[in-house]
């Protein structure tokens, strides 16, 4: 991994113990499509409790009332608009997990993106933001949105979901990956550094010349919904 002083400073790269632990596992070539998704599952709730204590923040809420009657100050979260933007089909192995974290349902909006073949450059082909044309003047953009995305390779997907989020009138956005290639994860958090957080598990140094990390995971949505070969 290259030294933190070598990426930007809106990217943040744990050093929780059993995350990298369980990052050096989901390496490997061994573990089954179940293991994979339980994986996937398991870091992103440690890399998604990292990021949301930094960007959310508990509020007093109205009088609540225990079972036994007596009288609390309940707690409640800013900001109050949240949704979460996987990125298909990869993104959909991490909802659970940042579901399971935040307190109150929130919105999932999908965007689909791929990198056409030879060029490697994003190209959108699902984009399911409610009024997401620039500048709608009904435009219903959450507060802060989350970008799920196991694997920031050469950059480009994220930065054109960053931009296309930009776009629809979000005032925040967090990335949570997996892992990132330095390249990739740079280029992203350029995109848009005053209003962009990218948070992951570990960072390679390299990509290959078809654009995947090394030695990174392997093709995560292809081990996720058991299509490797196709």
């Amino acid at each position: 991994m290259p030294p933190a002083q070598q990426l930007p400073p809106n990217v943040h790269v744990s050093k929780h113990p059993c995350l990298l632990a369980k990052l050096s596992q989901l390496r490997s070539k061994e573990p089954s499509a179940r293991d994979v998704k339980l994986l996937i599952h398991e870091i992103s709730l440690i890399v998604g409790c990292e990021a949301l204590a930094q960007a959310i923040t508990a509020v007093p809420g109205p009088a609540g009332e225990t079972p036994l009657g007596f009288q609390y100050e309940t707690t409640t979260v800013v900001p109050e608009t949240i949704s979460l933007v996987p990125i298909l089909r990869s993104g959909l192995g991490m909802i659970d997990a940042i579901t399971t974290l935040l307190p109150v349902p929130v919105p999932v909006h999908h965007l689909g993106l791929f990198r056409e073949p030879t060029t490697l450059q994003p190209v959108e082909y699902y984009n399911n933001l409610p009024n997401h044309a620039a500048a709608a003047p009904d435009s219903t953009a959450s507060s802060l949105a989350i970008i799920l995305d196991p694997v920031i390779a050469t950059g480009g997907t994220c930065a054109a979901a960053i931009q296309t989020l930009r776009e629809w009138g979000t005032q925040r956005i967090i990335v949570l990956a997996v892992i990132g290639a330095a390249e990739g994860v740079t280029r992203a958090a350029q995109e848009w550094p005053e209003g962009v957080e990218i948070w992951l598990a570990g960072v390679d140094a390299e990509l290959t010349d078809r654009g995947m990390l090394k030695p990174g995971l392997g093709d995560v949505g292809d081990r996720l919904f058991l299509t490797i070969g196709k």
